[in-house]
C-alpha cells in the first residue's frame, strides 16, 4: 500500500472577490424533467441589509441568517455548485454556502430526488447517473437564466460535494463508473456502508434508462472539493488518473465504524494525477463533522428520536465542530480562490 502524504495547503496570488455583509437566499424548481423535477436552494451576496430571517434551523441543528429572495448582486461572482450526501440535503451544507457568499460566492445546491431527506424513492435512488447530470441541469439553468447569468462569473466555476455528494461531483471532473472492478474491491473489502448500497443506488447492475456512456465530464468545472466521500473505489482507475481538474480531497481521520478514509479519500487521492490534487485529513473529524453545528442537547434529542443517530453530531476528541469548520472553510476558501 502506498504512503499517502497530508498536504498542507498554502496558496498565494488569489484573485480578488467582493465580500458581502448579507446573504440572499432563494429556493426554485427546475422542471425541465418532468421524471425529475428538482429544487435547488442559492445563497448569493447582497447589498440588501434585512430582513434576516434563519433556515435550516431546527431543536437539533444551528441554522444560519439570510434574506429571503433579496436584490441580486449587480456585478459578476465565481459560482460554486454543492451537492449533499446520501439522504441528506441543502441544509447540511448550509454552514458553507452561507460563509461563500459572505465572501463573494453565488452557490447553488440542488435536492438529489431519490438520495434526499424527504425523497428516499427506491427508483430515483437507482438512477445514479441523474446525481452528476442534477449538478448540471443547475449549471444549465443559471448560465442560461437572464437574471442570474449576469451576475455569474460562467469562467469560475466549482463544485463541492460530500459523502455521496463527492462521488457525484468526481463523475463531473472525469471519473466513470466501473461495476466489474467495484465488484471486486468489494470482495476483497466488504465495507457495508458503501458496498452495502450497491443495489439500491444501482451499482450493481445495468439499469433500465441507463446512458450507454458513463463519461459525465463537464468542462465548465475549475475546481472540485471532495468532503469524505464514499464509493471511491466504484471509479475506473484509468479515469482517475486522467482527470485534470484540480481536485482538493478533504477526509476525516475519526472512522465511524465502516468507512474508513483511506479506503475512500485515501483510494482517490492514490489514483488522481499528483500535480492535479490536495489531500488533507482532520484528525479530529468524523464523516459527519462536514454537516451543520448541532446544538448543546443534539445528541440526547437524536438518540431519543433514534438510537444511533447521535453519532451524527459526535466529534473527535480536542476539537469543537465549529473549530473544525473555521479550518475547513479556510482550506476550501483558499483552494477556489487560488
Amino acid at each position: 500500500m502506498k504512503i499517502f502524504i497530508l498536504v498542507s495547503i498554502v496558496f498565494i496570488g488569489m484573485f480578488k472577490i467582493a465580500s458581502a455583509s448579507s446573504v440572499g437566499f432563494a429556493q426554485l424548481q427546475l422542471n425541465d424533467n418532468d421524471d425529475r423535477p428538482l429544487d435547488v436552494t442559492i445563497w448569493y451576496p447582497t447589498k440588501q441589509t434585512s430582513p434576516i430571517i434563519s433556515v435550516a434551523e431546527n431543536i437539533a441543528f444551528v441554522g444560519t441568517g439570510v434574506i429571503r429572495n433579496a436584490a441580486l448582486p449587480n456585478q459578476k461572482h465565481p459560482l460554486v455548485l454543492l451537492s449533499h450526501g446520501y439522504r441528506g440535503s441543502w441544509r447540511n451544507l448550509n454552514w458553507l454556502a452561507t460563509k461563500l457568499a459572505l465572501k463573494g460566492f453565488i452557490v447553488a445546491a440542488p435536492d438529489h430526488p431519490g438520495t434526499t431527506t424527504y425523497n428516499q424513492l427506491a427508483l430515483q435512488a437507482s438512477r445514479w447517473w441523474q446525481r452528476p447530470q442534477d449538478l448540471v441541469r443547475v449549471l444549465n439553468y443559471l448560465f442560461e437564466d437572464p437574471a442570474w447569468r449576469t451576475a455569474i462569473n460562467t469562467n469560475k466555476v466549482s463544485a463541492v460535494g460530500h459523502s455521496l455528494g463527492g462521488w457525484s461531483v468526481m463523475q463531473l471532473v472525469g471519473a466513470q463508473l466501473d461495476r466489474d472492478s467495484f465488484k471486486k474491491q468489494c470482495r476483497q473489502y466488504p465495507n457495508p456502508r458503501t458496498c452495502g448500497l450497491t443495489s439500491e443506488l444501482g451499482l450493481s447492475s445495468p439499469q433500465p434508462r441507463e446512458p450507454k456512456s458513463f463519461n459525465f465530464y463537464d468542462a465548465r468545472i475549475n475546481k472540485a472539493v471532495i468532503l469524505d466521500l464514499g464509493l471511491a473505489r466504484s471509479f475506473a482507475i484509468k479515469s482517475l488518473n486522467k482527470v485534470n481538474t484540480a481536485v482538493l480531497i478533504l477526509g476525516a481521520g475519526v472512522d465511524i465504524g465502516d468507512l474508513p478514509q483511506v479506503l475512500e479519500s485515501g483510494y482517490l487521492a492514490e489514483h488522481l494525477p499528483l500535480l492535479n490534487r490536495r489531500y488533507k485529513v482532520y484528525q479530529q473529524a468524523t464523516h459527519f463533522s462536514f454537516m451543520q453545528l448541532c446544538k448543546a442537547n443534539a445528541i440526547s434529542l437524536l438518540e431519543e428520536e433514534l438510537p444511533g443517530d447521535g453519532i451524527v453530531c459526535r466529534d473527535g476528541a480536542g476539537m469543537t465542530r465549529k473549530e473544525l469548520h473555521n479550518h475547513m472553510f479556510d482550506d476550501i476558501l483558499s483552494f477556489i480562490t487560488h
